[in-house]
């Protein structure tokens, strides 16, 4: 029985967000309870980037992979509408969007990510979505041996730093194979490199990145109060680089008719619910859990689809959010294979290897979404675009 009240009608179930927490959940509830949900895609943007290989677009790979959401929509059996949330009514079960529009639901999934800022106005930011156009140049720099030093900072609190790390790894390499000497410099809060991934991972990078020549300066707090020129808390340190590199700082979307906690980022219990309000799930970047990583919000996505089955009356045992966070460190050569279970902010049963640990191994380890993925591309290109052999 659909818990809509309504045994003729499928349990509307509004994702708000195409993003890779939005298509995993997407996925994940059409697998638990097929056609008793009816999905409807709520996103302003027309096609999903893979975001996690655009690192390595300045160093001249190929760019992030783009989908169109068209062709993913109907594989899913869902409603597309493309506009961009305005407030959510809670007690009307309506979702408002900035067109105009007043969408209904039975359970509303919120996958919309969070917003990124300029930590330093005296820093070269770096964004997933422009990668290559932000430090093309810089690279170009780095290989015509104009840079003298070069830091790569992260900021408090931090996003996700491992492209700091990748960057930093592939920078030097390439300085290195130009026969340049280029002091770089890695400055972050955390006690240890990529400290998430427990201390045996953590370990191996910090390995790495001594092989590589990149100067790592733990634990502590950075200003850039003009340009060149960095302050180290605590300590007081003064540091001065030819160009610094920053991380940028992140702030949730501080939804009109929603909870809000710090920072914008909206609280979740253990199954993904927002606290406070009935039928509302978030996930991914938005949460105020403090990893933020497309394989832990596509965990999160599985948490939420999983509780939304249940409401939905699907025969579903919800299990509460368990995060185990598998990350591909690019290093400019062989990739490295990072595995940790998190509890507490911090990795635990931590492994690092030279051959993937999970499968498929995609830079996002989601249940659903990259086997999706994979299926698409090994039908090659035309499904990639959404062309004629997407079906």
């Amino acid at each position: 029985m659909s818990a809509s009240g309504d045994d003729s009608q499928p349990f509307r179930v509004l994702i708000v967000g195409a993003g890779v927490a939005g298509l995993e959940g997407a996925l994940a509830l059409r697998d638990l309870a097929g056609d008793a949900v009816g999905l409807t895609l709520l996103s302003p943007a027309e096609e999903f980037v893979y975001r996690p290989m655009s690192v390595r677009e300045p160093f001249a790979y190929s760019g992030a992979d783009h989908y169109p959401l068209a062709p993913i929509a109907r594989d899913l059996g869902a409603e597309l509408v493309k506009d961009a949330l305005s407030w959510v009514d809670t007690d009307a079960r309506l979702v408002h969007t900035e067109g105009g529009a007043a969408l209904s639901y039975d359970a509303l999934l919120l996958a919309l990510g969070a917003t990124a800022h300029a930590r330093y106005a005296h820093a070269l930011t770096i964004d997933a979505a422009h990668m290559d156009e932000t430090l093309h140049g810089l690279i170009e720099d780095v290989e015509g041996g104009y840079i003298e030093s070069l830091a790569f900072v992260v900021p408090a609190p931090m996003a996700w730093p491992m492209p700091i790390y990748e960057l930093a790894l592939m920078t030097a390499g390439r300085a290195y194979d130009m026969n340049i000497a280029l002091p770089v410099t890695v400055i972050t809060p955390e006690d240890a490199p990529l400290a998430i991934f427990g201390q045996e991972a953590s370990a191996a990078v910090s390995r790495l990145l001594a092989d590589a020549g990149v100067t790592t300066i733990l634990s502590s707090y950075a200003e850039i109060p003009e340009e060149g020129r960095v302050l180290l808390t605590p300590g007081d340190r003064e540091l001065r680089f030819a160009r610094i590199i920053a991380l940028p700082e992140l702030a949730g979307p501080a939804v009109r008719g929603l909870p809000a906690g710090e920072h914008g980022f909206i609280p979740v219990d253990q199954h993904s619910k927002v606290r406070e309000v009935e039928r509302v799930y978030a996930a991914g970047d938005a949460v105020d859990f403090a990893v933020k990583h497309g394989g832990v919000s596509s965990q999160q996505a599985d948490v939420a689809a999983e509780a939304i089955a249940a409401l939905a009356g699907i025969p579903v045992d919800p299990k509460p959010f368990d995060p185990v966070v598998h990350g591909i460190l690019l290093t400019g050569g062989s990739p490295k294979y990072l595995t940790a279970h998190i509890t507490g902010g911090h990795g635990s049963s931590s492994t690092i290897s030279d051959t993937p640990t999970w499968e498929p191994a995609s830079k996002i380890a989601a249940k659903y979404l990259a086997p999706y993925l994979q299926e698409r591309a090994e039908r090659g290109p035309a499904a990639r675009r959404g062309g004629e052999d997407d079906g």
